[in-house]
This record gives C-alpha cells, structure tokens and sequence, in this order.
C-alpha cells in the first residue's frame, strides 16, 4: 500500500516553521509499515530548505521516505500533476483529527473499515477540537 503521511501535527507537534516534539510511536508506526513492505511518502506543506529539515529529522530518526511531495524520486514536479497517487493519507488535518498511531496502525495491519462512530476515544478527540465546526 502506498501511504502518504503529513510531518507538522502527524509525525511531531505543530511547530512550523521549527520541528516540533515527536508524536508518540509516530516513527515506531511508520517504520514498522516500511518493514511490512507499504511505501511512505512524505506529503508536507514544506518546501526548500524546511523540507530539507523534516526529511533529515527524519532520517536522523530512522524514517526514510520513499518520496518526498511526490509520486516518486525523479518525478518532475515543474509538469507533474500536484495530486498524489496514494491509497492512504495520514494527516492531522483529516476530518476529526488524528487518531493515535495505535488506532492507526491497526486499521491498516488488520483492514478495517474506518467506523470511527463507534470508537469512544476518537470521538473524545474530536470534541476537543477547536474551530467553526462543532459536533454535538
């Protein structure tokens, strides 16, 4: 599978433009799927030299993408579509928020359906949640 992952709010606290604090098992999560043979790319608002940063941090930790805000290394981002081809976005920023990397990493090891109704602390998370939208 090929899984598309955010870094600021995803992989480590919001922080940008500097890196924040890691997430918990964010990069024990990520590098396990690297060993079950999924492929990560990292999918950032970060460009230049702040990219640069996020993907050394990375490294530093033992994460390696394979991709950075593309399909695939040589890609030409000058004339590629800006749309990537993943079959997994792990962001911040999806609707409710972000799980745990536990919840998430099960949802992808065991397949399931993302039934997130159901699930107590997810719902408790997004609760919490700030902003214009406000769940009863």
């Amino acid at each position: 599978m090929v899984i598309a992952v955010d870094f600021d709010g995803t992989i480590v606290e919001h922080k940008y433009p500097q890196i924040g604090k890691i997430i918990p098992f964010a990069f024990d999560t990520l590098k396990q799927l690297q060993n079950e043979n999924h492929t990560l790319i990292l999918w950032t608002v970060r460009e230049g030299e702040l990219l640069q940063e996020a993907v050394r941090f990375c490294a530093d930790n033992g994460l390696y993408f394979f991709a950075h805000n593309a399909n695939f290394p040589e890609e030409d981002r000058s004339t590629a579509p800006r749309k990537l081809k993943a079959d997994l976005f792990i962001d911040d920023r999806n609707f409710g928020g972000l799980p745990n990397w536990h919840f998430i990493y099960e949802v992808i090891q065991e397949k399931k359906a993302l039934n997130l109704q159901f699930d107590s602390e997810f719902t408790a998370r997004r609760q919490k949640k700030k902003g214009w939208f406000i769940f009863k």
